[in-house]
């Protein structure tokens, strides 16, 4: 019931107007706040009643504090955690590719259903990054989405043709971390 009055709602304003051109977002670089700032997206079209389907691609097990917060927005943010970890230090890459090659099929089928407002693929750019899905056909179902619906991207290494494809481009930049002074992560910063 709810899908359906979220349809209903998103139909009603691209018929009044008010909705804007779908964009398609990336927020990249090797400083620390990619995943935030998606997070504030997806919390900011929650605010409006928008449904928000948000896919993280390779955080894996830990408990991460936003799996916790966004439990306050049932209803309107769907959270997805499909990756098993840090893939970069993997010892079976063959099932981290296979999981990969599954989370993108979930995510194609979440842009393709037309519920959400909003689709976050988040760290989406190391699967591209590590060769475990092919560019080409990804930024084939990114162009081919519904006009209007916004898909936001996070991760480091976005490859050229991805940025170029995008609307809207972060580049976030470290510029002092309190790792480099032996700060380890800490609960509520950095997960």
């Amino acid at each position: 019931m709810v899908i359906v009055k979220v349809a209903r709602a998103l139909r009603n304003r691209q018929r009044s107007g008010t909705m804007g051109k779908g964009l398609l977002i990336v927020f990249t670089g090797n400083g620390k706040g990619k995943t935030t700032a998606a997070l504030g997206m997806a919390m900011r079209a929650a605010g409006h009643g928008l449904r928000v389907c948000f896919v993280q691609f390779i955080k894996g097990g830990w408990r991460y504090g936003e799996l916790e917060a966004v439990k306050r927005f049932e209803g309107l943010i769907d959270l997805h955690v499909m990756g098993k970890g840090f893939t970069w230090k993997s010892d079976n890459i063959e099932e981290d590719a296979r999981l990969a090659r599954e989370a993108w099929e979930f995510a194609c089928a979440a842009i393709a259903s037309g519920v959400y407002h909003t689709v976050v693929l988040d760290e989406f750019t190391y699967l591209l990054h590590y060769q475990m899905l092919e560019l080409e056909p990804c930024l084939r179902v990114l162009a081919d989405r519904h006009p209007d619906q916004h898909v936001v991207i996070t991760g480091r290494y976005a490859p050229q043709q991805l940025i170029d494809a995008a609307d809207l481009v972060t580049e976030m930049q470290a510029v002092k971390h309190p790792l480099k002074g032996g700060v380890k992560a800490q609960q509520g910063i950095e997960f």
